[in-house]
């Protein structure tokens, strides 16, 4: 599906707001169509934040968010946000230095991948796919690249969309499902409980991981609010519609990226 969602740094309802204009234009208007030097002027740019992709990639987040906030009727919109979440991933995932974004941390006499991941704020596979670590092993002075920016989630009913956040700025927009006839509560929520290949209790029924009818697909993140949470599928034909019993489902793949990323606490948002 075409998506063309509309980045800002701001308040929730800013977001929302923009996102929801992008998305209800994800057709090309046949009775208008863009200036053409509107047009040129955003293909410039599109040209330019490539080319600084591979010389600074701050400065090429920055054109794409120029492109994303003011030329909202660019043909190449899509590969554009594309483009942005992947560099945004990239940062994450790296090695490198962030300025208020990471910290590096000495390994002391008793310190574990866990341990370093609580302390500040992270998880284990994050930890371990900033230093290249194939092991839970670590060693004694070892310096380790921590990120140590703040997610969130917000889930959009109306749109089947969740928004992976790292404070105000959105990170990544992913395509979900949601409740049949509205039934994903409606709030504010915690993460309390991650799962890799969860089990489903379904009915009275144990479900096993490898069953082709476990619905709960490949990760579970449960909400402060039982029987409820972010999960996989197996029926990714059915992203983007409200078909579920009232939990947030994903594609596997994108489940579980957004489970190595994600601490236990991390707060939810979910709203019509």
């Amino acid at each position: 599906m075409n998506r063309k969602l509309i980045y800002v740094v701001g308040g929730i309802l800013i977001a929302l707001s923009l996102i929801k204009i992008g998305l209800q234009s994800r057709q090309p208007s046949r009775a208008s169509a863009p200036p053409r030097d509107t047009a040129q002027a955003a293909d410039t740019l599109y040209t330019r934040a490539q080319e600084l992709e591979k010389e600074d990639k701050s400065q090429a987040k920055a054109v794409y968010q120029d492109i994303l906030q003011n030329h909202n009727d660019y043909a190449e919109m899509d590969a554009v946000q594309k483009n942005l979440e992947q560099l945004k991933l990239d940062e994450i995932f790296s090695g490198s230095e962030v300025p208020g974004k990471t910290a590096f941390h000495e390994v002391e006499s008793g310190d574990t991948l866990i341990k370093i991941a609580q302390k500040y704020g992270t998880t284990v596979d994050l930890l371990k796919r900033n230093n290249n670590l194939q092991s839970d092993v670590i060693r004694l002075g070892q310096r380790l690249r921590v990120w140590t920016g703040s997610f969130n989630i917000l889930v959009d009913k109306s749109q089947n969309i969740l928004m992976l956040k790292d404070g105000n700025d959105v990170v990544k927009v992913y395509q979900v499902s949601t409740g049949t006839n509205n039934s994903t509560p409606v709030g504010n929520f915690k993460i309390v409980s991650k799962l890799t290949d969860p089990v489903w209790f379904h009915k009275g029924a144990v479900v096993p991981p490898e069953s082709p009818e476990n619905e709960l697909g490949t990760r579970w993140l449960g909400f402060d609010i039982s029987g409820y949470g972010i999960h996989g599928t197996i029926k990714p034909e059915s992203i983007g519609q409200q078909v579920t019993a009232g939990c947030v489902r994903m594609r596997n793949r994108e489940v579980e990226e957004l489970y190595s990323l994600i601490p236990m606490g991390t707060a939810v948002t979910v709203v019509d």
